[in-house]
């Protein structure tokens, strides 16, 4: 087959979010499989970097980024003008890696949807209402859809202290410490804080607010910490369940990029009924919001009272050598390199 008639995919990567690194990583991982003998008779990737400042970078600076073999004294002359996005006609579907606000939020998305090019992944509403907490969550209860107590307050209510007083009643009425105090819009762990009392959720609210204008703060249950990938658009599929153990007091950031301090487990040692029930409401979630293509869905699962709570859904998760994304699925039967393919067949309906 020429070259020619390969579909170009374009994997874009990198973004002005914290999770920039991980972005990186994730871009890696799928570039390679992009490149594997059972791929690359079928496709052309295309790498295209985004820095930190927001600057879009050409093919070969890019690929450099992701051999590590970067030349600095080419950088500014690698800068793509993003008005002429809408003119890569040799892209013929986007591959979004990217991570965080700007990248799986739904400004992307839009970007994307406006090039007229089909792209793996959710929409604009399905993007959005995954990546702000508070919205999906908003949304979990009009579906009721089992989920732990959680209020939201936004970053001007931290000066009011009328407000956090109320705030403070609440989290005695419904809540109770410990509880996690979120940016709505962000992943990886990252601005996140348990706080254990009364001084440390404020603290708590100062370093989420460092994040974002949108706070959530949860209650904290004490249960398994379970996740499901979810495949596909016009048919869903939910992969096995997997659970993640750690040795921090909860999944920080830390444990979640250290192997030495966590550890997945994949089947998770559960029920069968347990196990459907889990996988069907990944599935339900993601309906919900609207969100398809790909999504891992987190869980809490309490043994003690056989609960089950959404945590949240992931539009775009991680996809490094040991997230859990990718590895789910190859325990449900799905090597990487058709995860891929499967993938961006699926943004092709």
């Amino acid at each position: 087959m020429l070259l020619s008639n390969k579909p170009v995919i374009g994997v874009v990567f990198g973004g002005k979010s914290s999770e920039h690194e991980v972005s990186i990583k994730s871009a890696k991982t799928i570039y390679e499989a992009l490149r594997h003998l059972s791929n690359k008779e079928r496709y052309l990737a295309r790498p295209i970097y985004i820095d930190k400042s927001g600057y879009w970078h050409d093919y070969v600076f890019s690929e450099s980024i992701l051999s590590d073999k970067k030349d600095h004294l080419i950088f500014e002359k690698r800068r793509v003008n993003l008005t002429n996005l809408s003119k890569m006609e040799d892209i013929d579907v986007w591959f979004p890696c990217l991570h965080g606000p700007n990248g799986e939020d739904g400004v992307i998305q839009g970007l994307f949807q406006s090039t007229g090019k089909p792209f793996v992944g959710s929409g604009v509403l399905g993007s959005a209402l995954g990546m702000d907490k508070i919205a999906m969550k908003s949304v979990f209860k009009s579906y009721s859809l089992p989920q732990v107590p959680y209020i939201s307050l936004n970053k001007a209510d931290f000066q009011n202290n009328l407000y956090m007083k109320s705030i403070d009643e609440k989290i005695n009425e419904i809540i109770s410490y410990p509880c996690f105090i979120k940016p709505a819009n962000l992943g990886s762990s990252v601005g996140i804080t348990k706080a254990y009392s009364k001084k440390e959720f404020i603290n708590g609210i100062a370093v989420a607010a460092e994040y974002d204008e949108r706070i959530i703060v949860e209650k904290s249950i004490e249960g398994r910490e379970l996740e499901c990938g979810v495949l596909g658009k016009s048919i869903m599929q939910s992969s096995v369940v997997g659970e993640v153990k750690f040795q921090t007091d909860w999944y920080t950031y830390e444990s979640k990029y250290n192997a030495h301090l966590s550890k997945t487990i994949i089947p998770a040692d559960l029920n069968v009924e347990v196990a459907n029930k889990i996988q069907n409401l990944a599935i339900e979630a993601c309906k919900a919001i609207n969100a398809y293509g790909l999504a891992r869905v987190d869980f809490f699962y309490q043994e003690s009272t056989q609960q089950i709570y959404i945590n949240e859904v992931n539009t775009l998760p991680g996809f490094t050598k040991t997230s859990m994304y990718p590895t789910l699925w190859e325990a449900s039967g799905l090597k990487l390199e058709k995860l891929v393919a499967s993938l961006i067949e699926t943004a092709k309906e």
